[in-house]
């Protein structure tokens, strides 16, 4: 298949760009909170990339999308991005259950 008449899934350039945006201005908000003493400035760096992942590709998805170059899910891909979740759910669950455990003893 030619890269020309490749499509692509739902979702892809949103979760690729929000992922290079993440990875770019994690390290923004470290510096920022050391200068200003306040630690809570750490967060502000993936906020931002994920912002902006999203915005970008938003709009480079919209434009594939005109083009018929963006294709529904398969079933194969919706289950495991459901399983994904369930998955993301349960270890946020035992992050928090671990993290009550610690504090608490």
């Amino acid at each position: 298949m030619d890269d020309a008449d490749q499509k692509y899934p739902e979702g892809h350039f949103i979760g690729m760009w929000m992922g290079i945006c993440i990875a770019i201005f994690s390290g923004f908000g470290i510096p920022i909170s050391i200068a200003t003493n306040n630690y809570g400035f750490i967060s502000i760096g993936p906020a931002i990339g994920v912002s902006l992942g999203i915005a970008i590709g938003q709009s480079i998805e919209k434009k594939y999308k005109e083009e018929g170059k963006i294709r529904p899910l398969t079933r194969l891909e919706k289950k495991r991005n459901s399983n994904v979740i369930i998955a993301g759910i349960l270890i946020l669950a035992l992050g928090v259950l671990v993290f009550v455990l610690l504090l608490f003893l």
